[in-house]
């Protein structure tokens, strides 16, 4: 009997493997790792052969570490790496490398397309910026510089796209994913007519698109035996990592909202329709949820910014935890929690990356503001989880600010881990925080979600509420709310006044 479903999520760093049984539960997991190239300041590719093997590579290991039977998958779903460009050719095999999510070279296409379309209209039309971040100019880079690659290509893909087209025969993406390539009508559910006229793209090397439960196919009899599977097992397209994510962590209902704490961290939120900021802070992804939307907001550093804060300011932490055999995450939370809420005034402003969401300044830098000499160690590692958390509020106030209605907070990911940052969260954000059970396996989650409900395994989406349960709700504090509440206004005020700096200090730096 075919009871599992196998879900690939195509990373940065390599492909995860995992599999679910028919009541939700995960079952095993295996990882296989691939290389990105950076040729150039500002490039990033992967070759999508190194995809494949290792989507072959890791079914194998996965069924056979589990002892389960190949025939005994009921579907095979995805999740991938967002915003690249694909080109395969009418076999489905790529014509080069692909260029990924972290790719910036097309900043040239950007300025080009925004003298043929307003930026603000792509933003109302996609619920994304214009930027060389996004698919489209990275398609129309190659179409510049690498013009017969652009003419040989049949479809234009993401990743997990590419590797359903080897798989099936057939080229498709799906909403997920095509929110994110500044391409698609965010309100008809389609492809854009007035951008790819714009653009002058060929419409007919875009993917159809379908729907993230959709099967799309079944494994060609020429593939299965490389992929470990039976030829005809159904295959489910699955959906972009970021919304697989959100299905993961049970934001399936209008007024759910999660916070994802990594090296960067990210708020989203599910939606019946999509949030168009006037200040163009946050952005609209389709969901993974068939008619849904996720409006979402990302800063670039914050498990990055405590990693920072590991290494440049807590020495000792990070020895006394080698020595014990700890995190010195553990170590520096304690260390954090002789400072009271506030850090006794000082503030630390995470820009070390420079920023995206809801700043988009690539040329923000972090500080400490309101040191002196009574300041102690402690205030300042409070300081800086305080300083992440209070960026990422800025991100939820922006979506309040559009009549957003958030009753909690689900936190998922590596940096969810703390009660001691759920604690500050609760008390910067207002609403409880709810840390799942599952932190570092949503993503898989949700594309075996859309993989079981696709091959009708699962009932619906709903079913994640129990395949990832609250494993502790954390209340806000009072007082400390109050004391946020003080500081708060003041930490936007010192990034604004501050613009100018990074501005002079970019200047002079040249």
């Amino acid at each position: 009997m075919s009871q599992y479903i196998l879900a690939h999520d195509l990373g940065t760093t390599g492909n995860k493997a995992t599999l679910y049984d028919a009541g939700g539960r995960l079952v095993g997991s295996a990882f296989y790792g691939y290389d990105t190239e950076y040729a150039h300041v500002g490039w990033a590719e992967q070759n999508p052969e190194d995809w494949w093997r290792a989507v072959c590579a890791s079914t194998r290991q996965l069924l056979r570490e589990a002892n389960v039977k190949p025939g005994a998958v009921a579907g095979i779903s995805f999740s991938g790496q967002m915003m690249g460009a694909v080109p395969l050719d009418e076999r489905a095999r790529p014509l080069r490398n692909a260029i990924i999510w972290a790719d910036q070279r097309a900043v040239e296409q950007e300025r080009w397309l925004g003298e043929r379309i307003a930026p603000a209209d792509v933003y109302r039309i996609t619920g994304h910026r214009l930027s060389a971040s996004y698919s489209l100019c990275k398609i129309l880079w190659l179409r510049d510089h690498q013009p017969d690659v652009y003419a040989a290509t049949h479809k234009f893909v993401h990743a997990k796209d590419a590797i359903v087209a080897r798989l099936t025969g057939e080229f498709a993406t799906e909403p997920t994913d095509a929110s994110g390539m500044n391409l698609y009508d965010l309100d008809a559910w389609d492809w854009s007519g007035r951008i790819i006229d714009a653009a002058g793209l060929d419409p007919d090397k875009l993917p159809e698109l379908r729907r993230s439960i959709d099967v799309i196919g079944g494994v060609l009899p020429d593939v299965a035996d490389e992929v470990g599977v039976p030829a005809g097992t159904p295959v489910v397209i699955g959906g972009g990592d970021g919304m697989c994510a959100a299905a993961g962590a049970g934001v399936v209902r209008e007024g759910a909202a999660y916070n994802y704490v990594g090296s960067s961290s990210w708020i989203a939120l599910a939606t019946d329709k999509p949030i168009y900021d006037p200040d163009y802070r946050t952005f609209t992804w389709a969901h993974l949820v068939p008619g849904m939307y996720s409006p979402c907001g990302t800063m670039q550093m914050a498990g990055g910014s405590y990693q920072w804060a590991r290494d440049q300011v807590c020495p000792v932490e990070k020895e006394a935890a080698q020595a014990l055999g700890l995190s010195p995450y553990e170590l520096m939370n304690t260390t954090a929690g002789q400072s009271p809420p506030g850090a006794n005034g000082l503030l630390f402003l995470p820009y070390l990356l420079g920023e995206r969401s809801p700043r988009w300044n690539p040329r923000a830098r972090g500080a400490y503001i309101g040191l002196t000499v009574r300041h102690t160690h402690a205030d300042m590692v409070r300081a800086v989880l305080e300083g992440v958390t209070m960026n990422l509020r800025v991100i939820l106030e922006a979506f309040r600010s559009q009549g957003a209605q958030i009753d909690a907070m689900r936190v998922i990911g590596g940096g969810a881990r703390g009660r001691f940052w759920n604690q500050i969260m609760a008390d910067m954000y207002g609403v409880p925080v709810q840390r799942l059970a599952i932190l570092e396996e949503a993503t898989s989650m949700g594309a075996a979600l859309a993989g079981g409900i696709g091959v009708g395994l699962y009932t619906d989406f709903a079913m994640s509420e129990t395949m990832n349960a609250i494993a502790q709700e954390i209340h806000p504090d009072p007082a400390a709310q109050a004391a946020y509440a003080r500081l708060y206004p003041v930490f936007e005020a010192a990034y604004q006044h501050l613009v100018p700096v990074y501005d002079m200090l970019a200047e002079a730096a040249l």
